[in-house]
């Protein structure tokens, strides 16, 4: 089958489009026959963190398809059926912390990025009807990410005011749609006006430009809750929004790993400083009830060929999308 893969070389320098041997479905696993697949940011580090001495990897998480076969004693899909995949191994219930043992589709196993992929059986569920396949492909990781990010640590609800800097990313215009469609108020920041406009478009309430005085913006307004994927370059002014009492809420680093907190500003305001990631695959399926729900459709920046998920991945380096990227798999 064709694939996307890395091998030696960190890095891009590593990648290659090629043929790779097919995996059969053992017992309690299906095959799927992938249509389209997203990109995300792991997909970047997975390229550092491949081990330049470890067998080829097919990279990617995000993934929909069609069932191709499946294997002993799985019973709740059949050859056919149309499936969205959950990129989180070892994580079925809802809990505090991923468990031990939790891995993410590719890496170390092999990814998305590929003619074909064998996962659990139970790592599948019902594509959404009204999604294409483009939006269906893009939909898995960072939407369950923001999904946990929203409701199982910030526990948002209708009324709520919600900051998300650094809106354009696959993840944070899903926290976006999510934010919006159950009645919160969102406000946004992004440097760019091309991204603060698209955001309004999508139903923000408020777009602010990174690089201004967000008190100032906000005339002195503060927020319930925040959303930090940007990292050390937005942290502490992010923090600086929330109301006494507020939550905070990070996942992403993208900007920096280090931060340098004022704890005593931290407990005089009694904040909540809260870490998440990925999420279960009870969360996944909530997920996908809220994307049926509210018929929440997928942002799709750019949809690039198998062949050429190299370039794809240049430009999601680059921070040039507003949205996920596709990978068009098959049609």
């Amino acid at each position: 089958m064709k694939a996307f893969v890395h091998e030696g070389t960190k890095g891009l320098a590593g990648t290659s489009h090629r043929e790779i041997e097919e995996v059969q479905p053992q017992a309690g696993e299906v095959k799927v026959k992938l249509k389209y697949a997203g990109l995300n940011h792991r997909d970047l580090f997975v390229l550092e963190r491949h081990k330049e001495s470890d067998p080829a990897l097919v990279i990617g998480s995000d993934g929909a398809g069609v069932i191709e076969a499946v294997g002993e004693g799985v019973t709740n899909v059949k050859p056919g059926d149309e499936v969205v995949i959950d990129a989180s191994l070892g994580w079925q219930k809802k809990s505090d912390a991923p468990p031990v043992g939790f891995e993410i589709i590719g890496l170390p196993g092999h990814g998305t990025f590929a003619e074909y992929i064998t996962v659990p059986a139970q790592n599948v569920e019902p594509k959404p009807a009204h999604l294409t396949w483009e939006e269906a492909g893009v939909l898995p990781l960072a939407a369950l990410t923001a999904y946990r990010a929203l409701f199982t640590r910030a526990k948002v609800k209708a009324g709520d005011t919600v900051l998300l800097p650094g809106v354009g990313s696959g993840a944070v215009t899903y926290l976006l749609l999510f934010a919006k469609a159950i009645g919160a108020r969102v406000i946004v920041t992004s440097r760019s006006e091309f991204k603060r406009e698209q955001a309004l478009k999508l139903g923000a309430d408020l777009a602010l430009d990174s690089n201004s005085d967000w008190e100032k913006e906000l005339d002195r307004e503060k927020v319930d809750i925040a959303v930090e994927t940007v990292g050390a370059a937005t942290f502490n002014k992010t923090l600086d929004q929330l109301r006494p009492g507020g939550t905070l809420v990070t996942f992403g680093a993208s900007a920096g790993d280090e931060v340098t907190i004022n704890i005593r500003n931290l407990f005089y305001k009694q904040y909540n400083l809260l870490g998440t990631t990925m999420g279960s695959h009870e969360e996944f399926k909530e997920m996908l009830e809220l994307v049926n729900k509210y018929k929440i459709k997928p942002v799709i920046d750019q949809v690039f060929r198998l062949s050429e998920t190299a370039e794809a991945m240049k430009r999601l380096e680059e921070s040039e999308q507003f949205g996920k990227i596709g990978i068009e798999i098959s049609r």
